[in-house]
């Protein structure tokens, strides 16, 4: 098994930035591929943004590029996500996600979730 444990959310107001953390423990040769997903009230759950180790390769939902970035290190299994110009739309509960395969599989379904960590933008 994979636990996931986020940190890093808060209050902020917009325009300000803010630094979600991701750590795997358990058998993280399972995360091959870690990322972010965000759920708003009322909404479903979306991608964020996700990095694949091996591969080097990164991905994000049209909502972030050009404001978060995300980084990872395969050794120690950590995935962050920096997100900057914060707007009161990316209020949500933010979950971290990890996957065995690929940048694809975990958008679409990841094996593993974190609890999640809620970050609100305030206007």
């Amino acid at each position: 098994q994979v636990q996931l444990v986020e940190s890093g959310g808060g209050l902020v107001q917009t325009g300000d930035s803010l630094r979600l953390a991701c750590a795997a423990s358990g058998r993280t040769d399972n995360c091959e591929v870690m990322g972010w997903f965000r759920q708003a009230p009322g909404k479903e759950r979306e991608f964020v943004a996700a990095i694949h180790f091996s591969g080097g390769g990164t991905d994000y939902a049209d909502s972030g590029k050009g404001r978060f970035t995300i980084s990872g290190d395969n050794a120690k299994k950590t995935v962050s996500l920096q997100m900057n110009s914060l707007k009161p739309e990316d209020t949500a509960v933010y979950y971290c996600a990890a996957d065995p395969e690929t940048l694809a599989a975990l958008q679409a379904d990841p094996d593993y979730w974190g609890q999640g960590t809620q970050v609100t933008v305030s206007s």
